[in-house]
């Protein structure tokens, strides 16, 4: 790259590509900044409980509740979830200038995360109704509490470790 005429010296071209290099891992620290602790909280709980009202969905027969009682807990949760984490995504794009980013973590962590809780999360209910055991639903209840507080605690150590 020249200015006027002038090339820069092979010192001066490390040093730009040196600099490139944090301006990028800068905006990727950012990008990995954790939701604000609230959202967190609201995450876990959404998690914790998930499994617990899945399985009163799912059980073959009324279990603490009526069926339809779980269905519309299971909604309204959902429901509260979703309009948190819309308020949280606004605002937090709105104070950093970016969303929160899963692709900076190492698809090591990621890919197994993101097909293993799911699998928890789901196939606790379903073990469950076969069982009629809630020990099910509650092992998947604290092991999706345990995983949401380590990703949360694995993006604040992310961020802090690039800033």
């Amino acid at each position: 790259m020249e200015t006027n005429g002038v090339r820069p010296t092979s010192e001066q071209a490390r040093a730009a590509l040196a600099e490139t290099e944090r301006t990028r891992a800068s905006a990727a620290a950012l990008s990995a900044t954790p939701w604000p602790n609230w959202f967190a909280l609201t995450l876990t709980l959404y998690i914790g409980a998930f499994p617990i009202t899945y399985g009163g969905v799912m059980s073959s027969s009324d279990w603490l509740m009526p069926r339809p009682a779980w269905v519309g807990v299971m909604l309204a949760i959902t429901a509260a979830y979703g309009v948190l984490f819309a308020v949280a995504a606004k605002a937090w794009r709105e104070k950093t200038g970016v969303a929160l980013r899963f692709d900076v973590l190492p698809r090591t962590v990621t890919v197994p995360l993101a097909v293993g809780l799911p699998a928890l999360l789901v196939g606790a209910a379903f073990a469950f109704r076969a069982t009629g055991r809630p020990g099910w639903l509650i092992a998947a209840s604290l092991i999706g509490v345990a995983v949401s507080v380590g990703c949360h605690l694995a993006f604040v150590r992310l961020h802090r470790r690039a800033a």
